[in-house]
């Protein structure tokens, strides 16, 4: 399985704000925007990620990141020279995906919540044939994509931006595909706006009776990070739970740790990397604690 980050984009709704700098390295409270769909595919246990990014930012992306090592991950770049459409992902990363299936999450989606790893496992479980897209209730679905289900819970329509929604089952920014997707992909016409619809690469799936629902229900929170008023209750909605649980979202080593990724010695290196934050205070307990139930080094 390989995963895409879409990262592109002008951010033209965060302006001034992404003037000269892309909305996905914009902190979301105390880590940069990318952190957390990075984190998403990490939880899914994919190790292999293709990072689209604008030609003029990619260097600040590499900068911050690096090749993914420090994470257990190995990640490629490449850029986009202007807005194509979420589909226009497969045509871009053909090479990286190869024969393989594929995640894709945009680059300001924040999923969180209790159950979230068994929802990524489940649908990129089931990846090996067709797609899966993944759902959630919202109280106005007109400014999504949505999805309609028959009574047996199967997928019958998917609609984006409906002006009489049939239901409240919106799709997120988190896709699952089988190797078909490129070739799918690759088959579509632009939409009106001269974009590449993931709706039309969904519907195809549809339509062949290959396309799967995975729900997220009440205990997983997803916000999209796009507007300036979603980005500061984002902000504000990690600092809560940090605050409240002392808990770290989307602390990309501490996953990496927990996975077996990288080891002791290099969680140790990466939280002395982060100086006196407080990022690096948390990533200092993780070890300190992991090091006292290893007992002394030899």
């Amino acid at each position: 399985m390989k995963g895409i980050i879409l990262a592109g984009g002008s951010g033209s709704r965060l302006a001034p704000l992404t003037q000269s700098v892309s909305k996905q390295l914009l902190p979301v409270y105390d880590k940069p925007m990318i952190y957390y769909p990075l984190s998403v595919l990490m939880l899914g246990g994919i190790r292999d990620i293709l990072i689209i990014t604008t030609p003029a930012e990619q260097d600040r992306f590499r900068a911050l990141l690096g090749d993914g090592s420090q994470y257990g991950v190995q990640l490629t770049y490449i850029s986009q020279d202007a807005p194509r459409g979420l589909a226009h992902a497969f045509i871009l990363g053909r090479e990286f995906i190869g024969k393989e299936s594929v995640t894709l999450i945009l680059g300001d989606n924040l999923f969180y919540g209790d159950g979230l790893s068994d929802h990524l496992r489940s649908g990129i479980d089931s990846a090996r044939s067709g797609a899966t897209v993944f759902t959630y209730h919202v109280k106005d679905p007109e400014r999504y994509g949505v999805v309609t289900l028959d009574a047996d819970k199967r997928p019958v329509e998917i609609v984006e931006k409906p002006t009489e929604p049939k239901s409240n089952l919106a799709v997120t920014g988190l896709y699952v595909y089988d190797n078909d997707v490129l070739a799918i992909a690759g088959g579509i016409k632009p939409s009106a706006r001269g974009e590449l619809e993931i709706t039309d690469v969904n519907s195809a799936y549809l339509q062949r009776g290959d396309l799967r629902v995975e729900h997220f229900g009440r205990g997983i929170a997803w916000l999209d990070t796009g507007t300036s008023d979603s980005l500061l209750e984002a902000g504000e909605f990690v600092r809560s739970l940090q605050k409240r649980q002392g808990l770290q979202i989307a602390c990309l080593e501490e996953i990496a740790f927990t996975k077996g990724w990288i080891d002791l010695r290099q969680l140790e290196r990466s939280s002395e990397s982060y100086a006196n934050s407080e990022y690096g205070a948390y990533l200092k307990t993780i070890a300190r604690s992991a090091r006292e139930l290893e007992g002394p080094m030899t």
